[in-house]
């Protein structure tokens, strides 16, 4: 992997070393998580994450059966997660093409180890110290 720039991670295909993470949402009316009579946490944690990684320089794409069907049938990988588990399969979450969850989003620090960045390098608060890293 090439040398990067700390804070950043090796994000798509459009920039040399760039990732993307790619969303497989179930049929929903959104993917805030704030529409509706309930508020949904995870999809809240889901967004949230995401937008950190986008931060971080990769590329995030996200698809919602309801709405972009086409995207499901494209990739080989969805459309057997879908023929193995059904509705089960969803949300599946691929970067770089790999499957990193499916049948439920996963944590921030999955999607950091799929894109070969320990989840040790993310930044942190002012005044935190990580384990190790002679900060103290």
């Amino acid at each position: 992997m090439s040398e990067l720039k700390k804070g950043m991670l090796p994000l798509t295909a459009e920039a040399p070393g760039t990732v993307t993470v790619s969303v497989y949402d179930p049929a929903m009316c959104c993917t805030s998580g704030v529409c509706g009579p309930v508020v949904d946490p995870e999809l809240q944690r889901i967004s949230r994450d995401l937008r950190w990684v986008e931060s971080q320089g990769a590329r995030v794409e996200r698809f919602n059966l309801a709405q972009e069907t086409d995207a499901f049938v494209r990739n080989p990988r969805v459309t057997g997660l879908m023929q193995a588990f059904g509705d089960g399969a969803l949300p599946a979450v691929l970067v770089e093409g790999e499957v990193v969850a499916h049948g439920r989003y996963p944590t921030r620090e999955e999607i950091l180890a799929a894109a070969r960045k320990p989840a040790g390098d993310e930044p942190r608060e002012a005044g935190g110290c990580a384990p190790g890293s002679g900060c103290c």
